[in-house]
């Protein structure tokens, strides 16, 4: 029965998941522009420009599969400067492959729009829109419309190309596109100013002919206005077949990017046009449908012709992923993205290692974390060939984080690591770290039990991260059962840098005298040296948290492990807040002798004299031995301080 398509529009159409992976890619079908035509409007750009020169055979052997990523991230993201970047690149003459590298590096995918923009902004500066188009005429030739060829005609018209103007309007009516009325007034204001009569002449005829009125656009504008204004039937057929029109993939793809808003008058026109035979669906056709398909309300239908391109033979394009993928992420409909990108990774063009991380970092923030989503995505990734990187697990968890959800990275590693990802290092402190220090004691466990059954067993840096994040959540008892858990497991070799982050914690808490207990019972039963500066630490704690006589303790262990003495806190310490008792105690306490040196002492007496506390440093002086008491740097000292005294008082 005729147009029996009509009658299975609104049916639903079911994807089996089974579809993609039983589809073979094939070559996309030749470009059906004459290479006779490209040889002539590569002439004339050749003869003007520094760049890229365009030859017939590297055209044909251009139009041929290639592989392309996409990146929709940074479609998503700003990319707003992107037409800026991809000008410069232009700014100074290079030639094909250096143009293509840098622009691949940039991360800049090179769509129908961005193409739009730069040549809108180089209006003045044809030269630098030459080597643009060429380039893009060259290397993504479906990126020029009917409009990117009327931006470069009007420029050409603009700036006195005359030449070149005449030769691209010839391209234009072989390819079938008519000159825009923008066009048209640009170059006939500059070929009045410079009284080009012939020139005007023809111009006007070329408009007088009706070649303006008949452009793309406006014959596009026309069968849009036909669709649009009524229910599709025999009328609407009748008055698209009197309109006489040769319907193009370039004019099939416009009108259905200007039906976008009516999808189910899009896809009737799509499958009329080609059940009508005016037109065989090419990869253009089919990618402009899917553009406008791609939307919440029409998925079903979306997919059937996802499919179909693809039994056709043909791929689907890189602007055409990141605007349905775009699309698909603001209504948050994570799940398509999923079936979208597996989609794309079966076929020629795979989407880019970003496009994978980004997806990863999308499902992991959604408003449930659905694992299976993950995994499909994961496996999807490197079924493909890829590998699991750092960085990607670091983006990773940088958004589980930001959702508070850093407790599920276990089940997140665990997808990561059945697609063979091993976790590394330094990503294990890093984990470790940030479980403990968000309290996640379940999982910090099972994270380290995970590690120790694996190939890869924490070492002592990733027992430390796990104290350290304790000890910043404050959970002192944990990251003490956790430092004892290290020793055991480890030794007491490498670990100084957990004992003194944990010293640390304890003191902040005022809990000094406790973390020295556990230095003196890890000094005598494990046999454990910490570091000099951890000493220099919790003798400064103690003596300001009232742990005097601990801290002197701490001057014998030092003397055990060979650290000389810190002296300038017990000084700063008596000399404020001590006695001449206490003065004599720590002295004795600091050497293996009966008393430290002399300069030691007359370095207490100027502490006491300096925080004014002159009693005090007479008290101390009539405990000192006789020898110091005779000393005569000791004896200048007083008369010194006893002088200034009584030139005060007098």
């Amino acid at each position: 029965m005729r147009n029996q398509w009509r009658l299975l529009l609104l049916r639903t159409h079911s994807r089996s998941p089974l579809s993609i992976s039983h589809i073979f890619s094939h070559f996309p079908v030749k470009s059906d522009h004459s290479s006779q035509t490209l040889r002539f409007f590569s002439s004339f750009l050749q003869g003007h420009s520094h760049h890229c020169v365009i030859d017939s055979t590297e055209l044909r052997n251009f139009s041929g599969p290639r592989s392309r990523s996409f990146s929709s991230e940074l479609a998503l993201e700003d990319k707003g400067l992107d037409h800026v970047v991809f000008t410069d690149i232009f700014s100074k003459p290079k030639g094909f492959d250096e143009i293509k590298n840098e622009v691949e590096s940039s991360d800049i995918v090179v769509s129908h729009e961005l193409v739009l923009k730069v040549l809108e902004n180089l209006e003045s500066n044809p030269e630098v829109a030459r080597s643009v188009f060429d380039w893009v005429l060259r290397a993504e030739s479906e990126r020029l419309s009917s409009k990117s060829y009327n931006l470069m005609l009007g420029i050409l018209g603009s700036n006195g190309f005359v030449s070149e103007f005449w030769d691209l309007v010839e391209v234009m009516k072989k390819k079938g596109y008519g000159v825009s009325k923008a066009a048209y007034v640009k170059a006939l204001e500059n070929f009045e100013k410079e009284a080009l009569g012939s020139d005007l002449e023809k111009l006007r005829g070329l408009f007088a002919s009706g070649s303006v009125d008949n452009s793309i656009q406006k014959i596009c504008s026309r069968v849009s206005k036909i669709i649009r204004s009524e229910v599709w039937g025999d009328n609407v057929e009748g008055q698209l077949h009197n309109l006489k029109v040769t319907f193009s993939g370039d004019l099939v793809a416009m009108v259905l990017e200007n039906l976008g808003l009516e999808p189910m008058k899009a896809l009737i026109f799509f499958r009329w046009v080609e059940e009508s035979d005016l037109i065989k669906h090419d990869k253009q056709t089919y990618n402009a449908m899917l553009r406008v398909l791609g939307r919440e309300d029409c998925i079903e239908r979306f997919w059937k012709v996802a499919d179909e391109m693809r039994n056709a033979g043909y791929e689907m394009e890189v602007a055409t992923y990141v605007k349905v993928v775009g699309r698909f992420y603001k209504r948050k409909m994570i799940k398509e993205v999923v079936d979208l990108y597996e989609f794309a990774m079966s076929g020629a063009n795979k989407p880019s290692m970003y496009d994978c991380t980004f997806l990863l970092r999308k499902i992991v923030v959604s408003k449930v974390l659905d694992i299976s989503l993950f995994s499909r995505v994961v496996r999807t990734y490197t079924e493909g060939g890829n590998i699991l990187t750092k960085s990607m697990l670091d983006a990773i968890l940088k958004s589980l984080t930001s959702v508070g959800r850093f407790g599920e990275c276990n089940k997140l590693l665990k997808a990561m690591e059945e697609g063979g990802y091993v976790v590394g290092s330094g990503m294990q402190n890093k984990i470790a770290f940030g479980l403990s220090s968000a309290r996640k004691t379940d999982e910090a466990n099972e994270f380290m039990n995970n590690m120790e059954d694996s190939d890869c067993r924490p070492n002592y840096r990733t027992w430390s991260s796990l104290i350290e994040g304790y000890c910043v959540a404050g959970d002192l008892d944990k990251a003490s059962d956790c430092f004892q858990k290290m020793v055991e497991k480890e030794g007491v070799s490498y670990a100084g840098y957990a004992f003194e982050v944990l010293v640390n914690a304890y003191c902040c808490k005022g809990r000094s005298v406790d973390a020295c207990g556990l230095l003196c019972d890890l000094a005598s039963k494990e046999k454990f040296k910490p570091w000099h500066s951890t000493y220099k630490l919790l003798i400064s704690k103690l003596l300001v948290q009232g742990g005097f006589q601990a801290a002197l303790n701490l001057l014998g262990l030092m003397k055990d492990h060979e650290f000389p003495p810190f002296l300038d806190p017990f000084i700063e310490y008596v000399s404020r807040t001590g006695t001449g008792d206490d003065a004599i105690i720590f002295l004795r306490a600091m050497t293996v002798k009966r008393f430290p040196s002399t300069s030691v002492f007359v370095r207490t007496f100027e502490a006491f004299f300096k925080a004014g506390r002159h009693n005090e440093a007479q008290d101390f002086l009539s405990k000192c031995p006789g020898y110091i008491r005779n000393h005569a740097d000791v004896l200048n000292l007083f008369y010194t301080m006893k002088s200034g005294e009584a030139a005060m008082a007098a």
